[in-house]
């Protein structure tokens, strides 16, 4: 969205576009509390408590802003005026999710998932997230890119758990860089790095990427293969699988096929994969889902979900684990893996599947870590649940689902 402001409007400078971006993502964190306070939920209304309450703008100072003079808004309403007026006193009457800025449905899923820690874990959700880096690690060393970095003017520091991450809270152009434009780098959450350190993907063995999107973890695989063995990157929509296309050239990778799946029937056989059927070392499932452990990036999405589109993801979770599974050899794998901080996404789809596909059993994460790494601070046993509070990651379910030999 604001990508696409920035490019219809390029007389805005740097600090223009950082400005409005700026407030934007302040506006979005803090959408319930501004709402309650002003009483309505326009535009202009959330701007204004944005600059009353978030910048702590006295209300002379905003409606001097608000002035009508050349490159000022409008000047307020009557009812902006009062409404302005009293939004401070409204702040002492907040309710439990206005003050979390979280949809009053979405309480219970959270208090499911981490019991008296949920507030900790949704105030988190709330707060700016880092920029993560994987380097390409069949191509160079993390640390010789991030001295690449800092030549040009990026400083970095050594994500916690990634062996392949760089984290940086400079607000920097990482794509105009020569190491990202030479493929030596991508844009990604250490979390996500994680997931696919976790699948245990060596060279020379076939993988299965069920769900690749536009395939940031399909590249991450792809270095782990080192471009030896197969990788086949799989989705329902050919414009997502486009864009992987120019990143696997970009980070000088051969070893990717594509296949854009038809929709799949459980009582039939599989149109697209049936080839593959028992025979691939790894399937790796990033199934479709709420996004709700990425709303530090993507505030506004807790305000688009809803109880029927999380049924929707829930059902298609259901699906691309029962099509995952028909691939995996005996003594292969599948890895589940998730952006949501929801059970309902999480743990009981996986209760769900091991009633239906015993030949499948739920491994110890840590089983999988390689020696000698940080491990996160959680629950050991079963699936790794990561979390913007937890790990500072952004929030990722990870289940690894071994087929019986």
């Amino acid at each position: 969205m604001l990508a696409g402001w920035a490019k219809a409007n390029r007389y805005a400078g740097s600090k223009d576009r950082a400005a409005i971006q700026s407030r934007v993502f302040d506006v979005l964190r803090n959408r319930a509390r501004y709402v309650r306070a002003m009483g309505m939920e326009t535009p202009r209304a959330l701007i204004v408590a944005s600059r009353h309450i978030g910048e702590s703008a006295s209300f002379e100072d905003v409606m001097e802003d608000f002035s009508g003079a050349r490159f000022a808004p409008e000047p307020l309403s009557k009812e902006e005026e009062a409404a302005l007026y009293d939004a401070i006193a409204k702040l002492d009457h907040l309710s439990e999710t206005e003050m979390l800025n979280l949809p009053d449905w979405l309480l219970p899923h959270f208090k499911d998932a981490f019991s008296d820690k949920w507030v900790q874990e949704v105030e988190a959700l709330n707060e700016r997230a880092p920029v993560d880096l994987r380097v390409n690690a069949a191509r160079t060393h993390r640390e010789s890119v991030q001295f690449q970095l800092k030549d040009e003017g990026i400083e970095t520091a050594l994500c916690a758990y990634s062996p392949w991450g760089l984290r940086t809270e400079m607000a920097a152009r990482v794509t105009h860089t020569k190491v990202f434009k030479q493929g030596l780098l991508e844009i990604q959450d250490e979390g996500s790095q994680l997931s696919c350190l976790l699948a245990g993907a060596k060279k020379g063995e076939q993988w299965v990427d069920l769900c690749a999107g536009a395939g940031g973890k399909t590249l991450a695989l792809m270095a782990a293969l080192d471009d030896e063995g197969r990788l086949v990157a799989c989705d329902t929509d050919p414009r997502r699988l486009g864009r992987l296309q120019p990143r696997v050239e970009r980070a000088s990778g051969r070893s990717v096929e594509m296949c854009v799946l038809k929709p799949f029937d459980p009582a039939l056989p599989d149109p697209d994969l049936g080839a593959f059927e028992g025979a691939m070392d790894g399937v790796f499932v990033d199934a479709p889902c709420s996004g709700s452990g990425a709303w530090r990036r993507q505030p506004e999405a807790r305000w688009h979900l809803s109880e029927e589109k999380l049924g929707t993801y829930q059902t298609a979770q259901r699906e691309v684990l029962a099509r995952g599974a028909r691939l995996v050899r005996p003594g292969g794998r599948m890895v589940y893996v998730t952006c949501s901080l929801f059970k309902s996404e999480n743990e009981d789809q996986i209760s769900h599947f091991l009633s239906a596909f015993d030949e499948f059993s739920l491994s110890d994460w840590q089983a999988h870590w390689p020696e000698k790494g940080v491990k996160p601070d959680v629950a050991s046993g079963g699936a790794l649940r990561l979390s913007p509070c937890t790990t500072q990651t952004d929030g990722f379910f990870i289940a690894i689902l071994e087929r019986r030999a």
